[in-house]
């Protein structure tokens, strides 16, 4: 059974900084992409950053491009987000998601190309 399990969400003030966290459990592919995505009440999903386990290159939308960064640690087949610099539009419910796709590049950012996801942990900035 493949379980991702998301920690580290919260609230904190505006310029503060959180670390997100994602167990992933279960799944076959020694090659594997993780992306963060988050969802404000009313809009759509988003993709947020991805790592890729297969060359471990790294994805950002420009929204949080030089505030938040995405590691892994493959021994504990944990995807981390460290988010820095927070703002009040962060605020959202964050998901990550994994997907046995090699090659991301082009479609990292889109939900539907994920196979499995977490439950969400909530991050809420205030101002």
């Amino acid at each position: 059974e493949v379980q991702l399990v998301e920690s580290g969400g919260g609230l904190v003030q505006a310029g503060g900084s959180l670390r997100l966290s994602c167990a992933v459990s279960g799944f076959t592919f020694d090659n594997y992409a993780v992306g963060w995505f988050r969802q404000a009440p009313g809009k759509e999903r988003e993709g947020v950053s991805c790592f890729s386990r297969n060359d471990y290159s790294t994805y950002y939308a420009h929204s949080v491009k030089d505030r938040f960064t995405i590691s892994s640690d493959n021994a504990k087949n944990t995807v981390y987000l460290e988010m820095n610099s927070l703002k009040p539009e962060d605020t959202a419910v964050y998901y990550c998601a994994v997907t046995s796709l090699v090659k991301v590049d082009e479609v990292w950012s889109s939900p539907n190309w994920y196979e499995y996801w977490g439950q969400g942990t909530q991050v809420t900035v205030s101002s």
